[in-house]
């Protein structure tokens, strides 16, 4: 990973991990890595993991099971995704209509484009 300036790193770090929850790459059930793996694997602060960890835990997306480590909670990835989705329909979205009308495209044209894109990503 490579950290930027804009945000402090057990952030970052956090919306990383959420990243991969929403995405399926820690299932629900999944331990986390432990904190002393990650602060060695990225070379940061064991204290800086815990304080992302413990965002993640203060949001209901993963639990401390005391001697056992970090776990993915039941629905935290669908509790992601909603939110992602719902960022997306009320941040994203609206930017994007507002780039489209600045460069005069519309529905039909931006569809035109969009279809194959999504095609053949799926």
């Amino acid at each position: 990973m490579e950290w930027h300036d804009r945000e402090p790193i057990y952030r970052q770090l956090a919306e990383h991990v959420r990243q991969q929850i929403r995405l399926g790459q820690w299932p629900e059930g999944a331990a986390l890595p432990s904190v002393r793996q990650v602060s060695a694997d990225l070379k940061i602060n064991h204290l800086t993991v815990a304080k992302g960890y413990q965002c993640l835990v203060d949001e209901g997306l993963v639990e401390k099971r005391r001697g056992q480590g970090m776990f993915v909670l039941p629905g935290a990835q669908a509790a992601l995704q909603t939110d992602h989705r719902e960022h997306f329909l009320d941040v994203q979205l609206p930017e994007l209509a507002k780039t489209l009308q600045q460069l005069n495209i519309d529905i039909p044209e931006l569809v035109a484009h969009l279809q194959p894109i999504m095609e053949k990503e799926l």
